[in-house]
């Protein structure tokens, strides 16, 4: 086996801002895992918040090397537990290495990812959209440039409750929205009726992680459902989140790749708890492995791809938020030459 690194500065379509952070450009990398038949590949994007740099991801995998190209190992899922050890601090390197691993096993089976898996995407759920914060009139224009079922509109601002008022004018689609830690208890109980009443569907993670007193408040008054997404990083923050939250977003870069994933949605599902994936920015490489869990979740938010305007791969495309595959095995994805 031989680990390869490709790396990219992603331009996105319009500046992303969120309560905690804004960009135009994504930097992103790719890891290619190869023999002499099959190529896999797997991604992770750089995150400030999170203190994850294209360097650091590369290091941490340097580290494990030799495991990956010299130890004998018959499975992504086996990989994952000889190299977890030593990418414990760095799960956005463990993840563009498992979606790597995945797809090239999968490929060496001549499956598509999710039949390896065995699963079936009969009822697979639709995507959103997200529409990052900016003024009024940008984010009408940004729904109109690419109407769409489904919109996650990111908040966090002094204005929230008339951001959702004005687009809700332009739009019948289902409306998600995303605080991103930047409100109270009192803010989200008093603000739940009136998005109920705009067509919101849920509130994703409307306070800070470390306010449990506030959130299981919320969780008790709140007439959305919440769900929890920086607060629901790795595997055992599942069991926190009970009673908390009504579900979780799992992350692939935060809990290391689709192999903790599943882990911790089948834990979710367990609990009685909605799932949900959220993407990171990603290409079609990371898009494509998301897309491959599907069939075990109720909500997605996977429009990365569908973010940036220099995409250097190839994958799953979209049909007004519902995923098509494309004709190949593994996870479909492959970098343009």
């Amino acid at each position: 086996m031989k680990l390869t690194y490709h790396t990219f500065d992603l331009r996105l379509r319009h500046t992303f801002t969120i309560a905690h952070d804004s960009r135009d450009i994504q930097p992103t990398l790719i890891v290619e895992l190869s023999d002499e038949d099959f190529q896999g590949f797997g991604e992770a994007t750089s995150n400030p918040y999170y203190g994850i740099t294209i360097d650091n991801m590369i290091q941490s995998l340097d580290a494990v090397r030799d495991i990956v190209e010299n130890v004998k190992y018959g499975s992504a899922e086996e990989l994952w537990g000889q190299v977890h050890p030593f990418l414990e601090s760095n799960s956005f390197a463990q993840c563009a290495l498992d979606e790597a691993a995945q797809d090239f096993f999968a490929k060496k089976k001549g499956q598509k990812l999710y039949q390896s898996w065995g699963l079936s995407t009969d009822k697979n759920p639709l995507t959103n959209f997200t529409i990052g914060i900016d003024t009024v009139e940008k984010m009408v224009s940004k729904m109109k440039e690419l109407p769409w079922p489904i919109y996650k509109i990111k908040l966090g601002t002094d204005d929230d409750l008339r951001i959702v008022q004005e687009l809700r004018k332009n739009t019948k689609a289902i409306f998600r929205v995303d605080a991103n830690c930047a409100w109270t208890a009192d803010q989200t109980i008093d603000l739940a009726p009136k998005l109920k009443n705009l067509g919101v569907e849920f509130i994703e993670q409307p306070l800070p992680a470390n306010d449990i007193d506030g959130m299981r408040r919320v969780f008790a008054e709140s007439v959305l459902p919440v769900i929890a997404d920086e607060s629901c990083i790795v595997e055992e923050d599942v069991k926190k989140c009970h009673g908390l939250f009504h579900g979780v977003n799992v992350k692939l870069t935060k809990c290391g790749g689709p192999t903790a994933a599943k882990r911790m949605i089948a834990e979710a599902k367990t609990l009685g708890m909605k799932t949900m994936i959220g993407c990171m920015t990603e290409t079609s490489v990371g898009i494509s492995a998301i897309a491959h869990l599907l069939p075990l979740l109720d909500y997605v938010d996977m429009d990365g791809s569908l973010l940036i305007s220099n995409d250097p791969a190839t994958g799953v495309t979209f049909d007004y938020g519902k995923v098509i595959y494309p004709n190949a095995n593994g996870s479909g994805a492959f970098l343009k030459s």
